[in-house]
């Protein structure tokens, strides 16, 4: 279906070169005619240039000699500051940096790290949640706590990374408060030691109705776009549906993004009015023109199931649509891609009402390139078994259906101070957290009076972006799972 003009150019390079020429790393001659092929800033990275294959042995030269993981980092344009956000990845393991994989090692809690005052030096990381049932859980760990050390050393700029290690051993703060210059902890009497371990985490990480007069309010907090639990997502909206829930607010405080057939299964959940209305389009580079294009909504959710860790389609579902007209969205610093695209894209058709802090600001997806030349590097099942490596590169950028130019963040129409969290930071539901108060507010008129602690948060705007502190928050990503089978339909 699809033509690739990188890949027509070996035969004519080949019969020019001698038989001594060295030949190509196969890992690496891989990577990069993927990326050649459909990285999306392409034509802005020199050494992606079609030129680059006309001169076999100058090609080989350039792709040998290096680490698989080298040579895809150093082909990203702008690393860092354009692309923030691609990965690659071997045997399911990331290298050097994160994503939303479906089963892999974790110590199971999500945190955020926050710089202990306006030098940026000392850190410390706050507990977003913890996921039942993990090491995390077993040992003690629970939402709000607070790090302040990791294997025995205080918690800094240049180590807070060494909490994704295999194994760490953490300190816990016993208080924590806020002075004019900024944050101050005490630490508790021991330690806690977490290990990793496989874990296929469940994004509906919480349900409760609440209910205010004649407001039937659901508030459902959802970490993560994963596909394989699509159908626990659609069964969420039907216990929604049994409950009356007439209002909503979604809790996307800490989902990164994920799966974009995900993304377009939640529209319709929230809705459901809008079948085969266009919701996303999609802008691939020049050599996948053919590709761009908008992809509909359907009252039907595709349903995934795991095969050897890939997700798989198995068969759709009728979406539960809760009809609603106007939803209440909390965000924060690590809300990003097929989050954000939930409210760009779901705001051209119903009221969307943003609490918290700025989103990451990534209007830009991924698709996941296979060793499998001949199938346009699509295809899971027609890859080489001779390695394990595959891609994660941004393969296209998004717009909602007008093709509005996205904003650099989503600035939330309620701002909440993310510090301010810290003191009331309680369990999921619990009214004493800042953002869903808010919410709560908005939507019934009233006051919520709450035992809330305060604090002179004058100095936290001088500290440097959070966002920025949370990389491996961000490249969750926005990524299309069945690319073959969304653009056959």
């Amino acid at each position: 279906m699809l033509v690739f003009a990188a890949c027509s150019k070996d035969s004519d390079s080949d019969s020019n070169e001698t038989a001594a020429v060295t030949k190509p790393d196969e890992i690496n001659n891989f990577i990069w005619k993927a990326m050649n092929s459909w990285y999306y800033w392409q034509p802005n990275v020199p050494n992606l240039s079609d030129s680059k294959i006309t001169s076999t042995e100058a090609y080989n030269n350039f792709i040998n000699g290096k680490t698989p993981d080298a040579l895809f980092y150093s082909l990203l344009y702008q690393r860092g500051t354009i692309d923030r956000f691609s990965w690659i990845e071997n045997s399911n393991e990331i290298v050097h940096v994160s994503k939303i994989a479906e089963i892999e090692k974790k110590g199971g809690f999500s945190y955020g790290i926050y710089p202990k005052d306006a030098s940026n030096i000392n850190m410390v990381a706050l507990i977003n949640y913890v996921v039942p049932g993990s090491s995390s859980a077993l040992a003690g760990l629970k939402r709000g706590d607070v790090i302040t050390k990791i294997n025995g050393s205080q918690l800094t700029a240049s180590n807070y990374d060494q909490l994704q290690n295999t194994q760490i051993t953490i300190t816990l703060a016993a208080s924590v408060e806020f002075t004019t210059s900024g944050l101050v902890t005490t630490d508790k009497t021991g330690t806690l030691t977490i290990t990793k371990t496989e874990i296929d985490e469940n994004p509906v990480a919480y349900y409760e109705k609440k209910v205010y007069g004649d407001k039937n309010i659901g508030y459902l907090v959802y970490n993560g776009f994963k596909s394989d639990y699509n159908d626990e997502l659609n069964s969420a909206f039907a216990t929604m549906k049994t409950d009356g829930i007439n209002e909503l607010v979604l809790d996307l405080r800490y989902n990164g993004g994920g799966s974009v057939e995900t993304a377009l299964a939640l529209a319709q959940m929230i809705n459901g009015s809008f079948t085969n209305k266009p919701y996303i389009y999609f802008d691939f580079n020049n050599k996948h023109n053919n590709e761009d294009g908008f992809e509909n909504l359907s009252d039907k959710v595709k349903i995934f199931n795991l095969v050897d860790n890939e997700p798989t389609f198995q068969r759709e579902e009728s979406v539960n649509s809760l009809a609603l007209t106007k939803i209440y969205v909390l965000v924060g610093f690590q809300t990003a891609s097929a989050s954000e695209l939930t409210i760009q894209c779901l705001k051209k058709y119903v009221s969307v009402v943003t609490i918290g802090e700025e989103t990451v600001g990534k209007f830009v997806g991924s698709n996941t390139l296979y060793d499998s030349p001949a199938n346009g590097y699509m295809s899971y099942e027609n890859r080489s078994t001779k390695h394990k490596w595959q891609l994660q590169p941004i393969t296209f950028s998004y717009y909602n259906k007008d093709k509005d130019v996205n904003p650099a963040k989503i600035t939330p129409d309620h701002e909440i101070d993310p510090y301010s969290i810290f003191l009331d930071l309680v369990e999921f539901g619990n009214v004493k957290d800042p953002c869903l108060k808010k919410a709560l507010e908005l939507i019934t008129g009233q006051t919520m009076r709450t035992k809330t602690k305060t604090a002179d948060l004058s100095w936290s705007s001088k500290v440097s972006s959070l966002t920025a502190l949370n990389p491996t928050n961000t490249a969750k990503g926005l990524y299309i799972e069945d690319f073959q089978r969304m653009k056959k339909q």
